[in-house]
């Protein structure tokens, strides 16, 4: 799945995506880590997986979205 980038926190590696129909989506630490980045900016494209349905959703891995 692909979204973009939208908030970044270098301090604690955590942030949030923003779904291609505008639905804010967190993600944290281990998920940020899991996709080896090492800076995440603003306005990137980025590939996502996600787990679970509904309030339970989250974002398991994320990366930069390559062509």
């Amino acid at each position: 799945m692909q979204a973009t980038a939208y908030t970044y926190d270098p301090e604690t590696r955590t942030g949030s995506v923003l779904l291609d129909d505008g639905t804010p989506l967190p993600f944290d630490a281990a998920a940020f880590d899991a996709g080896g980045l090492r800076l995440l900016r603003s306005g990137q494209r980025v590939r996502i997986e996600v787990a679970g349905e509904g309030a339970e959703r989250r974002v398991t891995f994320i990366t930069l979205q390559t062509f």
